[in-house]
């Protein structure tokens, strides 16, 4: 921990050029061992080889931007008063600590490292233990390229361990990706200490399918986010919410669509769909099933555990959802989507809506306009997506509402939430 402000004190007047050269050179590291990185995703945590590759390749797309923009999104801002001179400056709050899940293991960390760094803050990784061998290598990212010891530090830690870290004075807040169980238990112990928190937790997006959306590209992107990740992703589209007019023509198209994505070993470069991170897991994603077709629920493709090694669950698709089922109402970890029926737009918007997560959401409809004006005004989300899938990117703010958490990770605004915003007034 000592090295960690020791480390801060001399960052924070290492000036942005300098900052710059090593994030871009973390860049190069990251595609030079591109291969390495998706190998060590899809041992630890069964992401097939491609998408880590496309992980990795976005790490390094991150830590570009913000070793490009940094400068401009922490210059002074001049605000006019009485005084010869008043303005805000942007300085570093010190050593941050970082809770990080599995699912995106270099994506989530760097996410969040990028701009910290650039912003002059020390940081401590606290990464989820089943992919310990992901922290390292980021460790030896930071390392590699030149950062100052200790500057980024790697903490093998159990989770019970977090809050004696946040309670050393050389922390000044705390970011965490997780559960809002997680999110709940951080903020609170972040708030008897009076440390800031970031939270980047669940969802369970729902994707509103209007009765004029093209259904051919609008099954396409639906797929293709419910299984991102394996389906193991917060803004995995989860919930698909359809006027009644489209509902069997869409139903039946995503049926088939799921029914040929192939699933098996992570390093198969063919296969679309792995294994879930843990046993456990895919057990709690199975008794969601489970309940939800015990409470009323139709299941048209999938629902069994298959045979044979592995923490497996194939495609599923659960029809006839309704208020008072899992598959309604809580966040799904994996490849079970969840279509339920809706007489309109406004009762789409309505169901939408009724759920205690808010970290993404997306709308289908040919008329563009009216895709704009339900996704800026009357989705409750972080991130609203007309006929597109819904991503982060660096370049844009990423966080929730409601259960999904709070703070802005990413863009601008991500660079700007762990430093102090300090007025300067000059007579």
């Amino acid at each position: 921990m000592e090295g960690a402000q020791r480390a801060f004190l001399l960052w924070r007047s290492t000036d942005l050029a300098a900052r710059s050269g090593l994030l871009r050179r973390a860049a190069d590291l990251l595609e030079e061992r591109k291969e390495r990185f998706a190998a060590l995703m899809a041992a630890e945590m069964g992401k097939p080889v491609a998408q880590g590759r496309a992980e990795v390749e976005k790490c390094a797309l991150g830590c570009r931007f913000y070793a490009d923009r940094a400068a401009e999104f922490l210059a002074p801002e001049s605000i006019q008063t009485e005084a010869s001179k008043s303005y805000v400056a942007f300085q570093p709050l010190g050593v941050l600590l970082a809770v990080m899940p599995w699912n995106f293991p270099l994506w989530q960390v760097f996410r969040f490292a990028a701009p910290a760094l650039m912003a002059g803050n020390a940081a401590l990784l606290k990464h989820a233990s089943s992919v310990s061998g992901c922290a390292l290598a980021i460790g030896e990212i930071f390392r590699d390229a030149g950062f100052p010891d200790g500057l980024f530090g790697v903490l093998l830690l159990r989770a019970g361990a977090v809050e004696r870290v946040l309670e050393r004075p050389e922390v000044r807040a705390v970011t965490l990706t997780g559960s809002a169980e997680a999110g709940r238990a951080i903020a609170a112990a972040a708030g008897r200490l009076l440390k800031k928190s970031v939270l980047e937790l669940g969802g369970s997006d729902p994707y509103v399918v209007l009765e004029d959306a093209p259904l051919t590209p609008t099954v396409e992107t639906c797929v293709a986010s419910r299984l991102t990740n394996s389906g193991q992703s917060c803004i995995a589209a989860k919930r698909f919410i359809v006027v009644e007019k489209v509902r069997r023509e869409f139903q039946d198209r995503f049926v088939s669509r799921m029914r040929g994505v192939r699933m098996g070993d992570p390093m198969d470069e063919s296969v679309d769909l792995g294994p879930l991170a843990r046993r456990d897991l895919r057990d709690a994603l199975h008794r969601q099933v489970v309940e939800s077709v015990r409470k009323g629920a139709n299941i048209a493709l999938g629902g069994e555990i298959p045979a044979g090694r592995g923490a497996f669950y194939p495609p599923t698709v659960l029809i006839d959802v309704a208020p008072g089922m899992p598959a309604y109402h809580e966040e799904t970890f994996g490849p079970v989507a969840a279509i339920i029926a809706a007489r309109d737009e406004a009762d789409a918007i309505r169901i939408a809506n009724d759920s205690p997560f808010g970290l993404g959401a997306a709308v289908f409809t040919r008329d563009t306009e009216r895709g704009e004006r339900i996704a800026a005004g009357s989705l409750d989300a972080g991130s609203c997506f007309v006929n597109a899938q819904v991503r982060s990117d660096p370049r844009l703010p990423f966080g929730g509402i409601k259960d999904s958490g709070y703070g802005r990770e990413l863009g601008p605004f991500g660079i700007r939430e762990f430093v102090n915003v300090k007025t300067v007034w000059v007579r």
